[in-house]
């Protein structure tokens, strides 16, 4: 933008001070899910996996009913419907992402899981047919080089099938924020009722499937066995990594672009290893520290092309 006129010098200077107060948020929003890895692990195991999807919906969704009622009754049909096929690629993506953990180690996990920043701009492109800047799709890479630098001190397995399961999630994430922004009906709907809707569908799939034998422990046998530091765990997962996270990701997708918001959540694994660091003990090594600045420059990189692009 030319700076011959001075009434207009202001706007590009208020542009990145607005995206700051987009982009923090969903920052936020990847540093309570990085902290989600040790919360789950302290209450999951193989057994009460659908029990726990359950009980963390739950927990949230009658106070969302009863906050926004009158704002759910005022959505139209389309939007009930929109918001519900998002619903069902939310419980998709816990469903993945949960029994991967499983089945894979937290190494791998953490690397898959953080191709949804290469594969969110790819697949936008696909679908509007325009070509992603140079530079966005270079500061993925580096953000991507940085996530496996960063977990590289666990050490690789082989392939698993939690493996292709994380690989999945990744795509259902992709598929999940293209969703946000691509269906017409939820873009001018309430995100509160759209996030109610949302969690709701999720946490019918998960009863309809706790329903069934050989599913593992009930929801009630799981919550009735749950002790003060559980339910803690619990609470925080239900009110910080599941309410607050996807109310934010409905919010800046209509505020931003799908690759942006994706790319800032891309620094999940940064966050889950600092949880690590702080929390559990773990130590990263030189790589692991040169990996999560690399995650850091990449993040910040992909900001700039983004406001670049926009401009």
């Amino acid at each position: 933008m030319s700076a011959s006129s001075s009434i207009a010098a202001p706007v590009p200077l208020g542009a990145p001070r607005r995206a700051w107060l987009t982009d923090l948020p969903v920052l936020l929003v990847a540093v309570v899910w990085g902290a989600s890895y040790l919360a789950a692990k302290g209450i999951t195991t193989t057994h009460t996996v659908i029990a726990v999807l359950v009980l963390r919906f739950a927990v949230v969704l009658p106070v969302l009913v009863v906050a926004g009622r009158a704002r759910l009754r005022a959505l139209s049909a389309a939007q009930w419907r929109g918001a519900g096929i998002l619903g069902l690629i939310l419980s998709g993506i816990f469903l993945l992402e949960t029994y991967g953990v499983v089945h894979t180690s937290a190494t791998n996990a953490g690397l898959i899981i953080s191709l949804t920043m290469i594969f969110t701009p790819l697949a936008e492109a696909a679908v509007t047919r325009v070509r992603p800047p140079r530079a966005f799709l270079g500061a993925a890479a580096l953000s991507v080089l940085g996530v496996v630098l960063l977990t590289q001190g666990g050490g690789f397995t082989t392939p698993s099938l939690g493996d292709l399961l994380m690989l999945l999630a990744a795509l259902a994430r992709t598929v999940h924020v293209l969703a946000m922004s691509r269906i017409k009906a939820v873009r001018s709907a309430d995100s509160l009722s759209l996030t109610t809707v949302q969690l709701g569908s999720a946490v019918a799939v998960f009863a309809v499937i706790a329903a069934f034998p050989g599913t593992g422990a009930s929801p009630w046998a799981v919550a009735l066995d749950f002790g003060p530091r559980e339910w803690a765990g619990l609470v925080f997962l239900s009110v910080f990594c599941t309410l607050f996270a996807f109310f934010v990701q409905m919010w800046a997708v209509r505020r931003t672009s799908p690759s942006r918001v994706s790319l800032l959540l891309g620094t999940e694994p940064l966050w889950a290893a600092a949880a690590g660091i702080a929390l559990a003990g773990d130590r990263p090594g030189v790589l692991g520290i040169a990996g999560a600045i690399l995650v850091l420059a990449g993040t910040s990189w992909g900001r700039r092309a983004a406001d670049d692009e926009a401009r």
